[in-house]
């Protein structure tokens, strides 16, 4: 695309949902992995989380861009050799591809900083336990935590994080990448192992870069991947150093990878991948996770899409303002509504908790796409009817478009 010196914020979310993969044509036939790594070329990583109220978090981001596709796909690419993605911190907890795992060294090499207390505490405290820890995974491994626990006691000073001192141990080896994870269990816990025998050899052996040149590629790929964003943006898509991601940025600068473009309305330099694309229009339909990387940052969410989007999961329920776990619904290039959504599984039905109406949306026109949508979610999760919603402006419409339409 030619160079322009401004771009309108409808521009801006055009460029961005292009770079985030919601203009790709859609798999003609079965989705197969030629398909996912298409998907994976766009985003680089996926985020995890435990949740599992509708679908785990890292599965949802390729359902989004894809449609319906077999789940195993991306278990294989993660945890079958030769290995496509790796366990890592990358925007939080993620998969992020296999041939980024030199670019993340430094990270691990500096794991006393950027690692949690508890962590550190182990590793500076009792360092005799993590050595002991790390020669039953060379000795065992693939191990859970539970299969070599010993009777160290549990802290119980944080909610949700009471880990024993073998545990933290692990994730200090994780972190510190002596260790990855060669599989989750049914119950979502890691199965651990010496990371030489995890990843492929031609990673275990790539050339470990400087962290400024790790720094510059990773902005480079984070540039690309949203098209267009200010410094912020660029350093939280792989949560980089201040310091470190502001100098890339003036690099990619300079060599004119990175282009310096004003977007109307955004307060501060913007930048554009020097290989986006400005499509005509975007034609998307696709409800988006909370950890989508398309809105992981939620002041640039606002900024491009004029919606406030909040997660509400730790928001006493009496206090929350749309739900639990609240999906954004894209319709063309705009968001046209949010719904709280479950998956009651021992029923086999998609509850909807609540639909809401953003507001500069059309009603019937929305209603009729979510309920299309709702059904081929419903029918990927293997859920065999549809509730109709419980609460929200949306819900009435909504519940006669599921009950009318084919």
């Amino acid at each position: 695309m030619a160079v322009p010196e401004s771009l309108s914020v409808a521009q801006a979310r055009r460029i961005t949902l292009a770079a985030q993969g919601f203009t790709d044509r859609a798999p003609g036939g079965a989705t197969d992995l030629r398909h996912l790594r298409r998907v994976l070329r766009r985003v680089h990583l996926i985020q995890m989380d435990s949740v599992n109220v509708l679908q785990r978090a890292h599965y949802m981001p390729l359902y989004s861009r894809l449609g319906p596709y077999d789940p195993a796909l991306l278990e294989r690419a993660a945890y079958r050799d030769p290995r496509e993605l790796f366990e890592f911190w990358g925007h939080e907890a993620s998969l992020i591809t296999t041939d980024l795992q030199p670019l993340f060294r430094w990270r691990m090499a500096r794991a006393r900083d950027h690692a949690w207390g508890g962590m550190v505490r182990i590793a500076t405290e009792q360092p005799e336990l993590v050595a002991r820890v790390l020669g039953e995974v060379r000795d065992r491994g693939p191990v859970t935590a539970a299969e070599i626990e010993h009777d160290v006691p549990r802290t119980k000073d944080h909610w949700g994080w009471n880990w024993s001192a073998v545990k933290q141990a692990l994730e200090w080896l994780f972190y510190s990448g002596e260790i990855t994870a060669t599989e989750r269990t049914s119950s979502f816990a890691r199965r651990y192992d010496l990371t030489e025998r995890v990843l492929p050899r031609r990673i275990v052996d790539a050339p470990t870069p400087s962290p400024q040149d790790s720094f510059r590629a990773l902005v480079e790929l984070a540039a690309r991947s949203l098209g267009v964003a200010m410094e912020p943006e660029l350093r939280d898509y792989f949560r980089l150093p201040v310091a470190g991601a502001r100098r890339a940025v003036a690099e990619l600068v300079e060599d004119k990878v990175l282009l310096p473009v004003t977007v109307q309305g955004w307060r501060g330099p913007s930048y554009l991948h020097h290989q986006a694309v400005l499509p005509r229009w975007v034609r998307a339909a696709a409800l988006i996770s909370p950890f989508d990387p398309l809105i992981w940052e939620r002041a640039r969410t606002e900024r491009l899409f004029d919606m406030n989007y909040r997660i509400e999961i730790y928001v006493p329920a009496a206090q929350r303002r749309y739900g639990y776990y609240v999906l954004p619904f894209l319709l063309g290039d705009r968001f046209a509504a949010r719904l709280d959504l479950k998956a009651d599984r021992r029923a086999g039905v998609l509850r909807i908790p609540a639909a809401w109406l953003e507001p500069a949306a059309d009603r019937e026109a929305t209603a009729a796409a979510l309920a299309v949508e709702l059904r081929r979610l419903a029918a990927w999760l293997g859920l065999t009817a549809i509730a109709p919603p419980a609460r929200g402006d949306l819900a009435p419409a909504l519940a006669e478009a599921l009950t009318t339409g084919p």
